[in-house]
């Protein structure tokens, strides 16, 4: 079995319960040296999209999954790897058993950009429901995001943006959004009735 880091909406272990029945959870764990960004606004329909960016100094909180080879084709589907949104990048987690490596969701697009407050809310529940630190939830709750209305969803504009992109072919190198060193982010929880039904934008890996 592959071992997935999750740190957007499939923090929620309903949720992947649904997406992934034969992958068990196999604890939590902090992503060192990576931050929480949000871009590829333009192929979102509800805001930026979650991704995360190495950083040094910041962290990301992430619930490890023994994904099954079937549950890791349905996964690709949920999260848009068939589309060419995210690509996987393998990782080192710090757990309170030591590092392990795993590997996690990576979006292929522009940094920048803000998520819908939806998109916020949907990530700090399904952190909190992961049981995360409630100083980290706290932080995820806020998170800027765009007010509604908004052509753009806030593009170019809120705390901690820079004046230019960063690609994710590159990460963490180059101005962007940046939340400090307690983020952690995905979006659109839909429980559905069936797996496997496409791209969930807002992106919650």
């Amino acid at each position: 079995m592959a071992l997935y880091a999750a740190y957007g909406s499939n923090l929620d272990p309903a949720q992947m319960l649904l997406r992934c029945p034969h992958s068990p959870q196999r604890g939590t764990g902090w992503l060192e040296g990576w931050r929480l960004t949000f871009g590829g606004e333009d192929i979102g329909w509800d805001g930026a999209l979650a991704t995360v960016v190495e950083s040094a100094g910041a962290r990301v909180f992430v619930v490890l999954y023994d994904l099954s080879e079937g549950d890791e084709k349905e996964l690709d589907n949920w999260d848009g790897v068939s589309l060419g949104y995210y690509r996987r990048v393998k990782v080192r987690v710090e757990t309170l058993d030591g590092d392990v490596l795993a590997w996690l969701y990576v979006l292929n697009f522009w940094e920048g950009g803000l998520p819908s407050a939806r998109s916020i809310g949907i990530l700090a529940d399904s952190a909190e429901r992961a049981g995360a630190p409630a100083d980290y939830v706290s932080a995820l709750r806020a998170l800027p995001c765009a007010k509604m209305g908004d052509s753009n969803n806030g593009r170019g504009s809120g705390p901690g943006y820079g004046s230019g992109p960063s690609h994710a072919s590159d990460p963490g190198h180059g101005p962007g959004t940046s939340y400090g060193s307690d983020p952690g982010h995905g979006s659109d929880t839909s429980y559905g009735s069936g797996s496997g039904s496409g791209f969930e934008a807002p992106g919650g890996p």
